[in-house]
C-alpha cells in the first residue's frame, strides 16, 4: 500500500487488556478476529470510577468475563450502542444483566432489517436467501437517541450522529472534548465497510459520508482497527473509492454483464471464499444505488439473481422528487 495512504492495518493492543489512548478514553479488543472483523470488535471504556461502555462486543461469556476483569473496581452505569450487529451488540444483555447499566441507541427506525446470503462459500449461489441473525432485531434501548442527542458524564459529553447505509440504526458518537468520532462500521481504516442490502443502502451511505466530510473531528475511533488520525483523508479516500467502484459497474452494465455474478469476477479477481458474499452484496448495494439514480433498470429478479440493463438516456430519479 502506498505510504501515504489513509488506510492502514496498525493497531496497538493486547487481547484481556484496556489500552489507554486518551485521559478520558481506554480500547478493548474482542477476540473475535475475522474476515470482517478484523483483530476483533473495539469496545471503548470511556471515564473511570463510573465508566461508559460504546459497544460492548459479542456474545461471548469469556470476552464479558475479561471485560470486567480489566475494568475491577470500576462500575459500568451506562452501554452505548452504535448499531445492532451481533459482533458489537450480542454482549449487551449479559453485560447489562452483571451492572445494571442503562443502554443507549438508535431509536426504533422501522427500516427494512436483514441481508441477502449466499449458499455454502465458493459455491455458486441458486437462489438468495434473506437472513437476519447477524442483527438484534428485539434490542430496544432505555434511552433512545436521534441525530445531535447529548448525553452527559463525569468530565465527559458523547454527541449522537446518525449515519444510515451500514445499517439503518447506525449511530457515530462524537466525544466533545477530544473531538473524537467513534465510527462504529461506518468507516475504518483497515477496510471499506459492507453495505449489505436490503438493510444496507448505499444512497444513505454515501450522504452519511457527506455528513461526515462537513464535520471537523481531529480523530476517528472505530469499531474494527487502529485509530485515525487524519479523518478528512480517509472519508475522501472512502468517497473516491465508491465513486470509482460505481462507475466500473456502470460500465460492466453498459456492456451487457446484468447480474451481480456476472460483475463479480470482473472486480474481484482474486478473492477468498469467505468474502465473496460481502463482494456480492457490495456490488448489489451499488447497482440499487444506480436504479435509484435512474442510470441503469431491473428488468426481473431480486438479491443476486436481480438482472439489470443499461438506460440509454438515463433520468436522475433523485434530482426529480
Amino acid at each position: 500500500m502506498a505510504e501515504n495512504s489513509p488506510f492502514t492495518r496498525e493497531i496497538d493492543f493486547e487481547y484481556g487488556v484496556a489500552t489507554p489512548l486518551s485521559p478520558l478514553l481506554r480500547r478493548f479488543v474482542a477476540n473475535n478476529p475475522g474476515p470482517l472483523t478484523f483483530k476483533g470488535t473495539n469496545v471503548y471504556v470511556l471515564g473511570h470510577g463510573e465508566v461508559a461502555i460504546i459497544d460492548p462486543g459479542p456474545d461471548d461469556e469469556a470476552h464479558i468475563d475479561a471485560l470486567l476483569v480489566s475494568l475491577q473496581g470500576e462500575t459500568i452505569t451506562r452501554i452505548f450502542l452504535t448499531h445492532t450487529h451481533k459482533d458489537h451488540s450480542g454482549g449487551l444483555a449479559r453485560l447489562q444483566a452483571l451492572t445494571g447499566a442503562r443502554t443507549y441507541g438508535f431509536r426504533m427506525s422501522g427500516a427494512p432489517r436483514g441481508a441477502y446470503q449466499r449458499n455454502a462459500a465458493g459455491q455458486p449461489p441458486q437462489s438468495s436467501e434473506l437472513v437476519t441473525g447477524f442483527a438484534d432485531l428485539g434490542f430496544k434501548p432505555d434511552y433512545p437517541l436521534d441525530n445531535g442527542d447529548d448525553v452527559q458524564g463525569e468530565n465527559w459529553t458523547l454527541r449522537a450522529v446518525h449515519t444510515p447505509g451500514h445499517a439503518p440504526d447506525h449511530l457515530c458518537y462524537c466525544l466533545l472534548q477530544e473531538k473524537a468520532l467513534f465510527t462504529g462500521d461506518h468507516i475504518m481504516p483497515w477496510s471499506t465497510s459492507v453495505i449489505a442490502p436490503p438493510e444496507g443502502n448505499m444512497r444513505d451511505y454515501m450522504a452519511s459520508l457527506s455528513d461526515l466530510s462537513n464535520r471537523d473531528d481531529e480523530m476517528y475511533l472505530p469499531g474494527h482497527g487502529g485509530r485515525v488520525r487524519k479523518p478528512g483523508r480517509l472519508v475522501r479516500a472512502y468517497v473516491l473509492h465508491r465513486q470509482w467502484r460505481e462507475q466500473s459497474i456502470l460500465k460492466a452494465v453498459k456492456e451487457g454483464r446484468s447480474q451481480v455474478d456476472d460483475i463479480l469476477p470482473l472486480l474481484y479477481k482474486e478473492i477468498d471464499d469467505g468474502l465473496k458474499t460481502a463482494a456480492s452484496l457490495s456490488i448489489l448495494a451499488h447497482l440499487e444505488h444506480l436504479l435509484d439514480k435512474g442510470k441503469i433498470q431491473k428488468d426481473k429478479g431480486d438479491g443476486f439473481e436481480a438482472s439489470f440493463s443499461f438506460i440509454d438516456k438515463p433520468i436522475d430519479i433523485m434530482e426529480n422528487r
